[in-house]
């Protein structure tokens, strides 16, 4: 039976190569820019500092099977939210109920803090994740597109938020 604990600053080289790992699972392996300095400023920092994600290990018989990442958000309609970033089970640990222990764990830290959702984006063809959400009561929000800016254009669009406050 699997146990679920919450990372600490000494788990951050473990938490990169889980960020590794599922990076190849989902197909892109070479997209993983992170470094552990940057997890730990941004997961595990100093006194006072500002906590951009936590993170929930799974082992099972002593060994690390799972991890989900995870922080708050706020939607206007409803209050507190909770976005589950990454959710990974290693393969050799899949149908074991790890995946669901996570999401269990997740979802009760945020009904412990007062959110009204959890939500978390999966890939189009990742069919057996969909069907387990599905499972659990998820629901596809297929009305929805997700967009990003990021590199250069986010930084394009910075510039003229700075050249208007000038």
């Amino acid at each position: 039976m699997a146990t679920i604990r919450e990372a600490g600053r000494e788990d951050v080289a473990l938490i990169l190569e889980f960020i590794r790992d599922l990076a190849e699972y989902e197909r892109e392996p070479g997209a993983v820019q992170v470094t552990e300095a940057e997890l730990l400023r941004d997961g595990f920092p100093a006194a006072g500092g500002e906590r951009y994600f936590e993170t929930v290990i799974a082992e099972e018989d002593a060994e690390p099977a799972g991890i989900a990442l995870f922080f708050p958000v706020y939607s206007t309609w409803r209050g507190r939210a909770m976005h589950l970033e990454d959710l990974f089970v290693r393969p050799r640990f899949r149908g074991r109920g790890i995946g669901r222990a996570l999401l269990e764990k997740v979802a009760a830290i945020a009904v412990e803090r007062g959110c009204v959702i959890l939500f978390w984006h999966v890939l189009d063809w990742n069919t057996p994740a969909i069907e387990f959400y599905r499972t659990l009561g998820a629901e596809p929000l297929d009305e929805w597109t997700r967009m990003r800016v990021k590199d250069e254009a986010l930084r394009e669009l910075a510039g003229g938020a700075v050249s208007r406050t000038k």
